[in-house]
This record gives structure tokens, sequence and C-alpha cells, in this order.
């Protein structure tokens, strides 16, 4: 008799690697809302070149995807200082890029387990329990039978609230893709990966006034997306367009985009020099700013007044007053004082009327009163909190300590998701990532090929830089750690749905139930299974507070 296929389903939370076994027996259970989005890991093993194919039987098939799990190259696995909730700090390879599959097969890429990663939802779910049942196949094996067990709750998850930015950089799908900035390809390709960017939570967007002047090497530059025409139309004055921030504004809303958040106006690190300007002067496009630019001179000063009252008109007459944030520079330092209230200064006299934020973690910067909303990373925010008027954060390269949320493929996906359940609690209004597609390396000096390199060149842990992967055809492929991530975000929706049925005190109770500590951004629970188990509690409250209502 042949013998049966191995294979198991796995929760969205494992990373499984082609040499794991397979360990899971029994029915894999969880309950979903209906419009929300749910993954989980169907594990194979098998001979790398077998055919596998499967069969799916479900009411749920219908709102089912299916992705196979790619392992990745991994650089940096994490920065000398790092604590120890790592799954390793050595591999070379993590699974992390789902490739999408048109039917119910694939050949097995490695020796050993092969994953394939189903996610439900994406419309509005028909509500009751259902059976999952997948009949694996592989050779001439004996089909095993993998079974889920799904309860579609009969409420929603209310409208997210949290502004979500995840820097998108057109600049680097320009490169990779070969084609001109505003032409026909540009839009088509940007709109892609904005929809997914939309699809997974991310409902602000960095918009490239002028070339960001974010990750460049001093005196380098990185390709002009400038979105404002600029004409010289005498000594230190200007005429502008707006015609293509028009039509990104227009792109953007129909891909679901809410929120627009302004390129920053000086350089990063302090704010020392204006960002690269390209301007039309006697009918040739030349560079009118940049580096050679005194951050806090008369030249740039008089440029901003005249372009913040153009920019104010236009903003709106699209209508989009309330739904635009400002930046001044990123991540300045104590050290930076000086430059940085001078341009903050600036800023403040000219767009006084609109959301100012900034990426800054010294709470003794914020305390001088230079900016009125700061974006702390998640390993600097207790000094934040209930402190300033709108709590925000953020987390980058360097959080990779004290057990704060990250999301590097060296980190288990738990510590990927269970940044929601923090942002929650802290009543966190707006998350900042600086990495939705950077596909050059440090400071931009080259392009690089994501599928090779995924660490920057050996400069930020491998998964830092970018969370989708370029496919041929101009749109874009999801990593594992997408999805993850939004799983969070939904954590969070649900925890707010639940305090609106049942009050603060008991969605708290509900939320921090059999921890020792409190939640914090740095102390949880290292289990998934504490995780999964929260969020089955919180639906079950959910349902109970609704009947009740």
């Amino acid at each position: 008799m042949a013998e049966t296929v191995r294979a198991c389903l796995c929760t969205s939370l494992e990373k499984i690697f082609p040499t794991d076994e397979v360990h899971h027996a029994g029915t894999l259970c969880f309950s979903m809302l209906q419009n929300e989005k749910k993954s989980f890991q169907l594990a194979v093993r098998a001979e790398k070149g077998a055919v596998i194919t499967w069969d799916v039987q479900s009411p749920l098939s219908a709102h089912t995807r299916a992705f196979f799990v790619r392992m990745m190259p991994a650089g940096l696995n994490a920065p000398k200082k790092s604590d120890d909730f790592y799954i390793s700090k050595n591999k070379t390879e993590y699974p992390d890029l789902l490739t999408p599959l048109s039917e119910n097969r694939c050949t097995a890429e490695y020796d050993g387990r092969n994953v394939i990663w189903f996610e439900i939802g994406g419309e509005q779910l028909p509500a009751g329990k259902h059976a999952f049942e997948i009949s694996v196949h592989v050779g001439a094996s004996e089909p095993a039978v993998c079974r889920a067990e799904i309860e579609v709750l009969p409420v929603s998850l209310p409208q997210q609230t949290l502004v979500y930015t995840n820097w998108f950089h057109t600049d680097c799908l320009m490169r990779h893709y070969g084609f001109e900035a505003f032409s026909d390809e540009y839009w088509r390709v940007t709109e892609n990966f904005l929809r997914t960017a939309h699809e997974y939570g991310m409902n602000c967007v960095l918009t490239p006034l002028f070339t960001p002047p974010l990750d460049t090497k001093v005196g380098g530059e990185r390709p002009t997306v400038q979105l404002v025409d600029v004409t010289v139309t005498g000594k230190d004055t200007y005429a502008f367009g707006f015609d293509k921030l028009k039509t990104w504004v227009e792109m953007c809303r129909r891909c679901g985009i809410e929120y627009f958040e302004m390129s920053h106006f000086f350089t990063q690190w302090g704010a020392k020099h204006a960002p690269k300007i390209m301007a039309k002067k006697d009918g040739a496009v030349v560079q009118i700013f940049g580096w050679k630019t005194r951050a806090a001179g008369k030249a740039y000063r008089r440029f901003l007044e005249q372009f913040a009252r153009a920019l104010t008109v236009v903003i709106d007459e699209l209508g989009i007053r309330r739904q635009c944030i400002f930046h001044v520079s990123d991540e300045p330092n104590v050290g930076q004082i000086r430059t940085y209230k001078k341009a903050a200064r600036i800023v403040h006299e000219n767009f006084g009327d609109f959301k100012i934020i900034d990426a800054l973690s010294d709470y003794k910067l914020y305390a001088k009163g230079l900016i009125q909303t700061p974006v702390p990373a998640n390993d600097h925010i207790e000094k934040f909190i209930g402190k300033v008027p709108e709590l925000w954060t953020y987390y980058c390269c360097v959080q990779a300590d004290s057990y704060v949320s990250n999301r590097f493929f060296s980190m288990p996906s738990l510590r990927n998701r269970v940044l929601g359940l923090q942002m929650y609690k802290y009543d966190v209004k707006g998350f900042l990532h600086w990495g939705y597609n950077f596909y050059f390396s440090r400071f931009s000096i080259r392009q690089i090929d994501p599928f090779q390199v995924t660490d920057a060149d050996n400069a930020f842990s491998s998964g830092d830089s970018f969370v989708v992967y370029p496919e041929k055809d101009g749109s874009p492929l999801l990593s594992l750690r997408l999805p993850v991530f939004y799983d969070g975000l939904q954590d969070m929706r649900a925890l707010q749905l639940l305090e609106s049925l049942a009050g603060r005190e008991k969605t708290m109770q509900i939320l921090e139930e059999g921890l020792k500590e409190p939640l914090t951004f740095s102390c949880y629970r290292h289990e998934d299974a504490w995780l999964l188990d929260l969020r089955e509690r919180v639906n079950r409250a959910i349902m109970q507070y609704t009947a009740e209502k």
C-alpha cells in the first residue's frame, strides 16, 4: 500500500522551513468577522520537483486565494544590539515571498516541507460555521485530508481609524522597471502597488511634492519624482503647476487612500539642506535647490512662502485639507536642535494650519516645542505616553532590542502582529514605516535586485526595507509579513469594536487576561497560542455583547 502524504495545516504565525517536521494533527479551528481577511498554511512533505495537487471542499472556497511560500535569501539577520526573541540570527534563507497560484497545483521547490498559503476574505463572507477540507496529492502516494473549521461571525470590523503610512518609493519602481517618471507605465504600476498597499491597511501615502530627501547619501541624489512643476519667473519669484499632483490625488482616491503625507521640506538627520527641487529657468529644466542650499537661508525661505500659498489653494480645491500631513525633517537628534529649530519654524509659519509630524524619538526635542506631533520609535515611546496630544509610533532597522515589535525575516511572526494589540491599548493614532518598496542600497547609492538582496547591501536586517516584491507585469507580490501585519491591524479594530460594545475597562480585562504583567510595547507573552486564543476571546465577547445589545 502506498504511503500517505504527510501534510498538515498551520496558522499564519508559523514560519515554516523545508527541514521542519510535520507535527500538527487534528483540525485547525478559528473564527473571523465577515469583512476580515484570515490566512493559514498547508505544509506538505515532498521531494523537489514533485507535483503537489489539492482539492478544496468548502462554502468558502470561492472566497479563497492560494500562494506558494518561497524561501528568500537573507543577508543581515539582526543588528549587533538585539535581544533573544528571534527564530535565528544566522540563517541564509527564510520563508517570505508569496507567489499566487492560479490552479490547485504547484511543483515542490524543496526537499522537505513545501508550503501553500491560503487567504480567506476580501469581501463580505457568508456567516456561519464552515468546514474547509483539503485533499492533498503528491505523486502516487495516498492523499492526505486536512481539515479546518471556520466560523464567520455575523458582525463586521469597524473602519480603520489608525493613520498608517509605509513610505512608497516610486523612484524604486522607475529604476526596477525602466520607465520614466509620469509616463503611462509610471501611473499604471504606481496604481497597482498602491492598491495592494491599501488592501493591507495602508491609508496614507508619502506624496513627493519634491523628490523626497530620504535615505540619500550627502551630495548624492535619487531619481526625480517631483509632482509640482516649478518655473522661475524672476529673482526669488516662482510659478507653480499642480496638474501632476491632482492626477496623483485622483489615483490615490481610486485606490482607497485617504491621507496625503507630503514629502519633507528639509533633508534627513538634521534639516541642514533643502531637498532636490527642479525648475524651468530660461527655457531649461535645472536644479534650483539641493545640497548646496542653506536650509534656513533667505532664498529657500522665500520659495517656501510662495509655494505654501499656492499649494494651500490647490489642497482646498481638492478638498483634502484635513487629510494632509506635513513634515520638517526625518529623525533629528538632540545634537541637531539648532538647524531643526530653524527649519521647523519655517514649516510652522507656512503650514501651521495643517498637521505636522516627524519621526522624533528624543523627548527633549519635543519638550522644546519644535513639533506638533512627534513620532517616536516603539523602543522610545514610553516617555511620550500621556504627554502628547496624539500618540504616533514607528519602527525601522534599529528596533531590534527590548522585544519591541518589528518585521525582520529573522523574527517570529508573533513579533510582527503583536503591535496591533499594543497600539489599541495606548490609543495610538498613527503608525509610520520607511520601507514599503525600497529597492536601493543604503543611501540610495545603487539599485538592488530585491529577489537577491533583502538587506539593502548588508545595511538593514532583511525584511526592513520592503514588504512587497516587484512582479514582471508591474504588479506587487506579497511578502507573508504584509498579511501578518494586517492581522495586527484587524486585531486593533476588533478591540475597538469590543470597546464600543462593552466599554474600555472590560475590553482591557480581556486583553490582559492571563498576563503576569500588563501589556506594553516590550512586554507580552512570546507564544503564538496566547495571541490566537486572545483573538478568539475577543470574538466571543463581541458576539456576547452584540446579542445583549
